[in-house]
């Protein structure tokens, strides 16, 4: 069965006189929709539990400020770090049909187990006792379950999205029908349209169903699309085109190590020697650069006979790498410095609890019969994004280019460097906000009212979120760009996942860092700058404190972008004229070449 299900391409004409369907009835635009709905569905019920979850952990089940947002930085982490799993299981072993199969069942388990603890009492503790003001604390079962869901939906969204955008292009096949490149062009737009919808919809209307309706109906919606993405996505399984794994370059990237050490005691060929380095059939690369040389031993020849199989390839892939191989884990290793600048934006960005605390103790009404949720207004950072990114596309760079009479682009490390300046004024802008929101606060008697609403616009918090959005316009698409563009195309699902492998690291740092203060600003019994009580509290400082942290971020990002050097890497091309060798601006790996003159 499971091998019917996983059939490739190739195999199908094989198998054309057994079947009266034609080669071409499977994939194509009908497939479309499903794939996109599966993938729409799974953003809006996942991003739209997210806003308001701080609230539900400390009303519900009695948690901390500190502790809820610790639990949220590690789902989130989760979260983040699935996706390249998913990604790994997916090209190795499942396919990615079953891999998005697998994964929208674990996201409906998750959120079918977050909408039980809102409707059943038992699984939640009890309500906290007015008159005494105490509240107990969860057990280790309901805070098990609790955990699960969130677990069960972390597995999910590392199933779906790391494979849908993959899955679609699989059912476009270009080689097949040349019409269909147009219309895989069409596919990305329209894919990256909807997620952009999807975020929005959970921003807003999730959020909105959750502050009127309360939990039960708040979680269970989430649950019902869930079931509709994961529905829709297995309604349509007899048209997919469904692909056999092929072999994962995160395998490549351990081999290579694995067979350089190995191979440690072996000697360096000539640099100009041709046959010592192996390649692949038709490769234009007979030796490898030498930055990080003793990776090079990876894919040097100790035996052709025993080492080569007849169709060219290494009879053990544990034993000898291509060239290839060695220079595509270089590049990995090449952006690392760079990558590890990115965490800290991402870091601020993540800092949505303390933002949602700051909206709820603020007016948020916007005429006198309807005020913005809380949880909602994480639409300003959507909507800077989006503005920007159209504006810089559509109107800034076409006007800019026609000024100057030639074309004008804003480098992608230039970007990059931009960002992490705005996300550092997000956190200044948040601070003097805070600032004077607490101020406001102490002057109003409400030192110990948590709950108490200031005659104080919750607008003042557009700018931040504002800064973050255009930030993350810059420094994130900034560095998506960047990694396509030094990495060789065989690692384009590794340029894909570097951005949310770098969140999930924020997330986990961000844990630690608000560990750190919530220990070390609580001693001798102070009131800890993260406090549950946002005005006895110092979130001003915790934002001055991320603030000068993304200064010396910038400073560090401007030493790694220096040591980088130039996007473009010069290589050496051999000629066939007996001249030696030459220096040219090739492409991205930059080894010894041959001259195709």
């Amino acid at each position: 069965m499971e091998k019917n299900m996983e059939e490739p391409l190739s195999s199908q004409g094989e198998m054309t006189h057994q079947h009266t369907t034609p080669k071409h009835s499977k994939g194509g635009l009908i497939t479309m929709p499903f794939i996109i709905a599966n993938e729409a569905f799974e953003k809006v019920a996942s991003y739209g539990l997210i806003p308001n979850m701080i609230l539900y952990l400390m009303r519900d089940y009695s948690v901390g400020v500190a502790k809820g947002t610790n639990i949220l930085f590690l789902w989130t982490a989760g979260t983040n770090f699935m996706p390249i799993l998913g990604a790994l299981i997916s090209d190795s072993y499942l396919g990615r049909f079953l891999t998005i199969g697998l994964g929208s069942i674990s996201s409906l388990l998750g959120m079918i187990l977050l909408w039980l603890t809102a409707m059943v009492p038992k699984v939640r503790p009890p309500p906290c006792d007015i008159t005494t003001q105490s509240c107990k604390t969860p057990t280790t079962g309901q805070m098990t379950l609790l955990l699960s869901s969130f677990a069960l939906m972390s597995i999910g969204a590392g199933g779906v999205r790391p494979c849908s955008i993959a899955f679609g292009a699989d059912q476009l096949d270009n080689k097949s029908n040349p019409k269909n490149e147009r219309v895989l062009e069409s596919f990305f737009g329209w894919y990256y349209a909807s997620a952009a919808i999807s975020v929005l919809i959970s921003l807003t209307a999730i959020v909105y169903i959750q502050d009127h309706l309360g939990w039960k109906v708040g979680f269970g919606v989430p649950a019902i699309l869930m079931f509709l993405s994961a529905l829709l996505f297995f309604f349509a399984s007899p048209f997919y085109v469904k692909q056999k794994p092929s072999k994962s370059l995160f395998t490549g990237f351990i081999q290579v190590p694995v067979v350089a050490y190995k191979n440690r005691k072996l000697a360096f060929p000539p640099r100009d020697s041709d046959g010592w380095y192996h390649h692949k059939r038709d490769s234009k690369f007979i030796a490898p650069t030498t930055k990080l040389r003793f990776l090079n031993k990876a894919c040097i020849i100790r035996n052709p006979e025993q080492d080569i199989a007849s169709d060219g390839s290494a009879s053990n892939p544990w034993s000898l790498c291509t060239i290839e191989q060695v220079e595509e884990l270089k590049a990995l290793l090449k952006v690392i410095p760079l990558w590890s600048t990115g965490i800290m934006i991402s870091i601020n960005i993540s800092q949505s609890t303390f933002q949602l605390l700051q909206a709820s103790s603020m007016d948020r009404h916007i005429s006198s019969s309807f005020q913005i949720p809380a949880g909602s207004f994480g639409m300003f950072t959507i909507i800077s994004l989006a503005t920007w990114v159209i504006l810089y596309d559509r109107a800034i760079l076409p006007l800019a280019s026609k000024i100057k009479g030639k074309p004008v682009q804003l480098g992608a490390k230039l970007r990059m460097g931009i960002g992490l300046f705005l996300s550092c004024m997000a956190m200044v802008v948040s601070a003097i906000v805070e600032s004077i929101r607490r101020r406001k606060a102490i002057r109003e008697g409400y030192l110990n009212n948590a709950h108490a609403v200031l005659d104080m616009s919750a607008m003042w918090l557009v700018p931040q979120y504002c800064l973050n959005g255009l930030a993350e316009a810059f420094n994130a698409i900034g560095q998506t760009e960047f990694y396509y563009s030094e990495f060789p195309k065989s690692m384009s699902s590794i340029a894909a996942a570097l951005f949310g492998l770098g969140m999930a690291v924020a997330n986990l740092l961000a844990s630690a860092i608000l560990s750190a203060v919530d220990k070390l600003t609580s001693r001798g019994g102070k009131e800890s700058w993260v406090s549950n009580n946002i005005n006895k509290g110092h979130y001003d400082n915790y934002y001055w404190l991320l603030a000068i942290m993304s200064s010396v971020n910038l400073l560090y990002f401007l030493v790694c972008s220096w040591a980088y050097g130039p996007c473009v890497e010069r290589v050496i091309k051999v000629s066939d004229e007996g001249n030696g060798f030459k220096e040219e601006e090739f492409s991205n790996i930059g080894a010894i070449v041959k001259d195709e003159v």
